[in-house]
């Protein structure tokens, strides 16, 4: 690490696991090489980011929170409406809550609309930091257009884009929306490459992959392997998209008393264990569970596919059974599927049978464990938490990172 002098970095993101979590080692390592880091961050998430040695600067928020995943609503429009109308209100505060401390970098999640806006007001660099997949050349024409479609020739749609662009041109910030976020200056990926469809036509001058950065999450507690589990399995549809009862209990049928086999389900904050029946005692329940250390531990891993759970299964060499239920998971199954080390089973098909089958046949094969293995060779030489923050750091103006006096 080149020596830098202290730096006063701005981070924002949003009150979401998915879009915290990534950045939670980066940040710790910012501050644990003497940078002051202010977070932005709804007041629900200030524990965890404090943990890191982070400022949290707290600001409302109107998005719905993953207590509240139907708020969602069920349309594309739906989906991203909230976004606009968050950046709107959350601008003035965060504006307010940064007058006459203004930092040095932005780092942003891609969610955090005002944070490029309030870089470009400041004058200062703004970088991304990329939570999953990202725009490969030819994306818009391929993806985004023909999805986006039918949205803009809408009224609702229309209303939209020309509210948001109107918001944008206020700020004195001359870009598109659908640009943005989508076609940063530079940002660093926190997932590895190998989860990116097409990585061959990344621009790798703007887009940098450096893996996982997952750190030991000490605080997160641990998880023990039970004596006499010669197999043990995780099931976890992450945080947001958990209130699948039915799942659960076709996981408990495919996989209770099966002789060798430890289970480990955790069912989030929607679904009462009592939802579940009777239990056979090689299966145990939990809200919430220490996920990464459990991987290190197990054998097989049931996921949604998003794209912690999914880079969490490669980095422990975990082979998986994909059963995505939402936004970008099904690309991440089918990645996983076209890596060799995971099935993707649909939730229509996820039936007690389908599931234990899965499993079985993918902790028999020798091929998917040689292909986990040589996944997390290579993911482990990615960089992780101290290429990204290398990179960070080179993003600094110049008079930041001359070397510091001896």
């Amino acid at each position: 690490m080149t020596s830098t002098e202290r730096a006063h970095i701005a981070m924002f993101s949003i009150a979401a696991h998915g879009h915290v979590n990534p950045s939670i080692d980066v940040i710790r390592e910012l501050v644990a090489r003497g940078h002051r880091v202010s977070y932005a961050i709804p007041a629900s998430f200030a524990g965890k980011v404090a943990a890191t040695g982070a400022e949290p600067v707290i600001y409302t928020s109107t998005l719905p929170t993953d207590e509240d995943p139907d708020a969602w609503g069920t349309e594309l429009i739906d989906n991203i409406e909230p976004f606009l109308d968050d950046a709107v209100q959350a601008l003035p505060q965060l504006a307010a809550a940064f007058a006459g401390d203004e930092p040095d970098l932005v780092l942003h999640d891609i969610t955090a609309y005002p944070a490029p806006v309030l870089a470009h007001r400041w004058g200062v660099p703004a970088v991304s930091l990329w939570p999953n997949l990202v725009p490969w050349e030819g994306y818009e024409e391929e993806v985004a257009e023909p999805m986006f479609a039918d949205l803009k020739a809408s009224e609702r749609g229309k209303a939209y884009y020309a509210r948001f662009a109107a918001w944008l041109a206020a700020n004195g910030v001359d870009t598109h929306p659908d640009r943005l976020v989508a076609r940063p200056r530079k940002a660093v990926v926190l997932i590895p490459r190998v989860l990116q469809p097409n990585a061959d036509r990344v621009d790798e001058s703007v887009f940098s992959f450096v893996g996982a950065c997952q750190g030991e999450r000490a605080e997160q507690g641990t998880w023990q392997r039970p004596a006499g589990a010669e197999k043990v399995l995780l099931v976890s549809l992450g945080s947001a998209f958990t209130k699948q009862p039915e799942f659960y209990r076709r996981c408990v049928e495919a996989f209770g008393g099966l002789p060798g086999w430890h289970v480990v389900l955790q069912i989030g904050a929607f679904v009462d264990p009592a939802e579940l029946g009777e239990l056979p005692a090689n299966i145990e329940v939990h809200d919430w569970v220490p996920q990464l250390s459990v991987l290190r531990e197990a054998d097989a891993f049931i996921t949604h596919a998003g794209a912690g759970g999914s880079q969490e299964g490669l980095a422990t060499g975990t082979p998986m059974v994909a059963v995505p239920q939402a936004a970008d998971q099904f690309g991440n199954a089918d990645m996983l599927a076209s890596l060799g080390v995971a099935r993707h089973l649909p939730m229509a098909d996820a039936t007690a049978g389908a599931l234990r089958s899965a499993v079985l046949e993918l902790v028999a094969d020798p091929e998917v464990a040689r292909r986990a293995e040589e996944i997390r060779r290579g993911m482990a030489g990615e960089g992780g938490t101290g290429r990204a923050a290398d990179l960070i750091e080179a993003e600094l103006p110049a008079v930041r990172r001359a070397p510091s006096s001896p």
